[in-house]
């Protein structure tokens, strides 16, 4: 009995997926900004082939791989799709776990969908804009938000700060 009821709840989870997604999109679309659509062939001209995997296709680059994990300088991390602001270089920090992290994001530039490709629910996020994914929100960053927005470097473009 404990079995059927598993292969059940196991059953309904890509339909919750689909229910999610749905969400998702509802979340982005409630933003006000001019959304960025583009065919597949153009984001396959306009990224490289690790960006596009991530930002497309919700691909996770390897852990410790991106250069942004050493980026120190003050400035704006962008989506790498549109160039979107995403989030401001005093908000990160060194989450040891080989990805950007920060703990905020610029308010309204992200939208959140719960991703149950593990099983158990994550919560994801794109690129309000552009719908390009970037990657999790967990909860064991730093105060004051205790947030880890945990990045995919490639879904990432650093803009440094001009001197002024």
């Amino acid at each position: 009995m404990k079995r059927r009821l598993c292969l059940k709840y196991m059953a309904c989870l890509p339909v919750a997926s689909l229910l999610m997604n749905n969400a998702w999109a509802q979340d982005a679309l409630g933003v006000d900004m001019e959304k960025v659509i583009k065919t597949d062939a153009e984001w396959r001209r306009i990224l490289t082939p690790e960006a596009y995997e991530v930002l497309r296709h919700e691909a996770t680059e390897a852990a410790f791989s991106s250069p942004l994990n050493h980026e120190h300088r003050q400035g704006v991390y962008t989506c790498a799709g549109c160039g979107l602001p995403l989030f401001a270089s005093s908000k990160k920090f060194d989450s040891g776990t080989g990805w950007p992290s920060f703990f905020e994001a610029i308010a309204e530039h992200v939208a959140t969908k719960h991703d149950f490709r593990m099983l158990l629910p994550r919560k994801e996020y794109h690129c309000a804009r552009c719908g390009g994914h970037q990657g999790h929100v967990f909860t064991d960053g730093p105060e004051p938000t205790g947030l880890r927005w945990c990045n995919n470097g490639v879904a990432l473009i650093f803009i440094p700060q001009v001197a002024q």
